[in-house]
């Protein structure tokens, strides 16, 4: 089949998925309204494929036809090249706002498959289910998306000691046929817009948590599957008033498995502590963290551009501070697009040496959210009371206000109604549901920040520059 066209996308969303959103069954995921614009922004997606075909495709191994390059299982300099230009495209069509493009899971489940002889070194079968279903994502262009975090129920305790050992997903029992699950997990961003749920490691487990051991991937209409979806964001105020809300609200939701029978066949790993446990840390080959890296490099570019506009709009960027400020964030988005070259060597090193990603992980769970943290907060110094005191779009309609709004709304060379528009797309940024849920998500994107940073504490490099100050020391009193 290979790439498919907005149309076919939006077509395929069509199955009848059981989603609820403010406490109703929505039956059609791309007729609802406020899910119309972000429907709308996946669909161009896959229609830029089309137009944009030589540098966000290559040639299936499998069958020649055009498939995302976000599936290439790229080895070479040129190769992983490819694919960081395919993503920073698709990155930059939305701005650097969506965390959960289909490249993100397509550069997921590739992964997975590059580490098949780990998943199946104790269960043959499982290693290749992974590579069929990472082929079958490729040739039908699946829209992906995941859950992996348990419920915040009681983070003191492990999952088999909650107050209901099925309130994280775990198996029931097996068949002839596959396994049936119960429980819930979260936080399944873009679950109303995707074919596919992958559900994948992300917490260690111990042993004991056998039952909770588990990856597989399922269609979003699999019986069973129910989606509840956190309040939209998007609620019809047009493009001018949320420029931001309008078009890029993903949407999250709390998955539901409701004794869920998973086939054999799309089981990859099950019960194996050792292997759930590993497989993320150690055998993949780094496109989710590059993917991922190269969205955040782009969404910082976004708003020091955002910042720049603001500060130019108001006369402010004569002060020596503000330009402090605003170089800031221009060279912090410089930084991270010169480690995201780096990272691409990294990636190829581990493509032939099995080398570690430590710049994309340094890069994607301490640099990067810090960076954007930085950013939102000097956009809000910046803005002061611009922010607040945007009239809207109907306002400029009126002709008994609109030469008011013209005359006291105007900036430094630029006409009121452009000047509120960019202070709408600040506030949007910063200050609405939609930009503080950005924040929010994006400070936890890899999850509890104090964990994520521990982590490189207790890695093989912390010994290593221990070891400089440890040679310095037995050399001092020589």
């Amino acid at each position: 089949m290979g790439i498919r066209t907005g149309n076919e996308y939006i077509e395929s969303l069509r199955d009848g998925r059981t989603i609820y959103v403010n406490g109703d069954r929505v039956k059609d995921v791309t007729a609802y309204p406020p899910f119309r614009g972000i429907v709308a922004t996946l669909a161009s997606l896959y229609d830029l494929q089309h137009s944009r075909r030589a540098q966000l495709t290559y040639p299936s191994p499998k069958t020649g036809h055009p498939v995302s390059a976000s599936f290439m299982m790229a080895a070479t300099p040129e190769e992983v090249a490819a694919r960081v230009r395919a993503e920073e495209m698709r990155a930059d069509h939305t701005f650097g706002l969506m965390g959960r493009l289909p490249d993100f899971c397509n550069a997921l489940v590739t992964d997975f498959a590059t580490a098949s002889s780990y998943i199946g070194r104790k269960e043959p079968r499982y290693g290749d289910n992974i590579v069929r279903y990472y082929e079958d994502c490729r040739e039908n262009d699946w829209c992906l998306t995941h859950t992996l975090v348990d419920p915040q129920i009681d983070r003191s305790k492990g999952p088999a000691e909650q107050p209901d050992p099925f309130a994280v997903l775990r198996v029931v029992r097996e068949t002839d046929r596959g396994v049936i699950v119960r429980g819930a997990k979260m936080l399944s961003t873009l679950a109303p817009f995707a074919n596919e749920m992958w559900v994948g490691p992300f917490y260690p487990r111990r042993p004991g948590e056998e039952a909770y051991t588990l990856c597989f991937a399922m269609p979003m209409d699999s019986p069973g599957m129910k989606f509840i979806c956190r309040e939209p964001f998007d609620a019809g105020r047009g493009t001018f008033d949320r420029p931001l809300s309008s078009r890029f609200d993903e949407e999250d939701a709390l998955a539901i498995f409701d004794n869920v029978e998973v086939p054999y066949d799309r089981i990859f790993i099950n019960g194996d502590i050792e292997t759930f446990n590993g497989v993320m840390q150690q055998r993949i080959r780094g496109y989710t963290l590059l993917q991922a890296v190269i969205r955040g490099m782009v969404k910082l570019r976004f708003m020091a551009g955002l910042a720049c506009h603001v500060a130019e709009a108001i006369g402010r960027t004569e002060a020596i501070h503000v330009q402090a400020q605003l170089g800031e964030l221009i060279a912090n988005a410089e930084l991270v697009g010169g480690l995201v070259r780096a990272a691409a060597q990294e990636v190829t090193l581990g493509a032939t040496q099995n080398m570690p990603n430590r710049a994309l992980a340094a890069t994607l769970w301490v640099m990067i959210p810090q960076c954007q943290m930085r950013a939102a907060e000097v956009i809000r110094q910046l803005s002061g009371s611009g922010m607040i005191m945007t009239p809207t779009e109907k306002d400029f309609a009126n002709p008994e206000i609109a030469a008011y709004l013209e005359k006291y709304l105007q900036g430094k060379d630029i006409v009121a109604r452009d000047r509120v528009q960019l202070f709408k797309l600040a506030w949007d940024m910063i200050g609405e549901p939609f930009g503080s849920r950005q924040l929010q998500y994006e400070w936890f994107y890899a999850g509890d920040p104090y964990f994520t940073r521990s982590r490189f504490y207790r890695s093989p490099i912390a010994g290593e520059f221990k070891k400089m100050v440890t040679r310095l020391l037995d050399g001092a009193g020589t």
